[in-house]
């Protein structure tokens, strides 16, 4: 019989600093040193918590939120940088997982974007949101399917996705493919009421048993008076409330210890890889459960990019490559799935 492996994770609900990203990037540190101290090997943060999630896009026009915006930019991380050096630092010190969220700036433009740190330091998945939600799309650019990896790490294979992300089967099914072990889902929490909370509960709990993993979740929180330094508006106040479960879920669907849906808090569970199998063994989404001849997945996994080099060798009929697979895939009754593996050799931070 094969030995048990139990892998003990955390998801940290938590406010930023809405005025000093160096003060919610001390208060990760914190949280991850105090996490070491309860034998954490993986800890997951909400959706953007480095600087904070603009929350002040939800509740005010466009034409009222330049002056915030521009703030975002000036606090927003550049990858690599100092925030990632600090989390390599914390991942190699403590042999930890990390895994943050964080408004990344690349140029001109900025992405909700999700880093993960293997317990050696390196960051060995930088993705960003593929589609950003509602109101996100005034504030982020959009990401791509590069991104859309499993990271094979000291503890097992891991996976994220944020928010909304979830809704979007295809997103998910990606990660399943690549037999995801735990999956790390990030919220931004203090968002729509209490209706935000029961939507995450019904996802989270639904993706575990579909994919056959466990998942870990983390929601940020608002105080009172951060709610009342984004707006002084009673209604929109309402809008900032509520939209927090903070929570860890087996493969089987259940918690493995309470949810956080108030304050600040870690959930630390133990996972028993063993009950991936137990599920598995019964429902395979991407294995004996499968019916690949009649339903599979296409990804464009390349990197967008705004412009491509043109050397000698280049042609017409390379440059219409990716335009005619895409014609071949639309006109098929199957697809298949493709990937680049070479793409799938993880980023260093050096």
């Amino acid at each position: 019989m094969s030995r048990q492996r139990i892998v003990r994770a955390a998801a940290v609900q938590i406010s930023p600093d809405l005025e000093n990203g160096e003060n919610t990037l001390a208060k990760v540190c914190e949280a991850i040193d105090r996490a070491a101290l309860e034998g954490v090997q993986l800890i997951v943060f909400p959706e953007t918590f480095v600087p904070y999630y603009p929350y002040f896009s939800f509740v005010r026009p466009p034409v009222q939120s330049g002056a915030e915006h521009m703030r975002l930019y000036e606090q927003a991380v550049v990858v690599p940088g100092p925030v990632t050096h600090a989390m390599a630092e914390r991942a190699r010190r403590h042999g930890m997982v990390i895994v943050l969220g964080v408004n990344e700036r690349d140029h001109g433009s900025l992405y909700n974007t999700q880093l993960m740190f293997d317990t050696d330091g390196r960051l060995v998945l930088k993705r960003r949101k593929i589609t950003p939600t509602f109101h996100e799309r005034m504030i982020w650019g959009q990401g791509d399917a590069a991104g859309l990896k499993v990271a094979d790490t000291a503890i097992g294979r891991v996976g994220a996705l944020a928010c909304w992300e979830h809704y979007n089967p295809l997103a998910r099914y990606a990660l399943m493919t690549q037999h995801e072990e735990i999956h790390c889902s990030q919220f931004p929490g203090s968002l729509v009421g209490p209706i935000f909370a029961e939507q995450i509960e019904v996802t989270i709990r639904h993706h575990a048993l579909e994919s056959g993993c466990f998942v870990v979740n983390a929601t940020g929180w608002l105080t009172d008076a951060q709610i009342a330094s984004v707006t002084t508006d009673p209604a929109l106040q309402k809008a900032l409330r509520g939209g927090c479960n903070t929570a860890i879920i087996s493969p089987e669907g259940q918690h493995l210890a309470a949810p956080l849906k108030e304050g600040e808090g870690m959930v630390i569970a133990d996972l028993d890889m063993s009950l991936i199998t137990k599920r598995k063994r019964m429902m395979d989404s991407v294995g004996h459960y499968a019916r690949p001849e009649l339903l599979s997945l296409a990804i464009n996994d390349r990197p967008a990019t705004t412009a491509s080099p043109m050397g000698a060798g280049f042609s017409a009929t390379t440059s219409s490559h990716s335009a005619n697979a895409f014609a071949n895939f639309s006109g098929s009754a199957q697809y298949e799935y493709q990937r680049d593996d070479a793409s799938l050799e993880p980023a260093v931070d050096d």
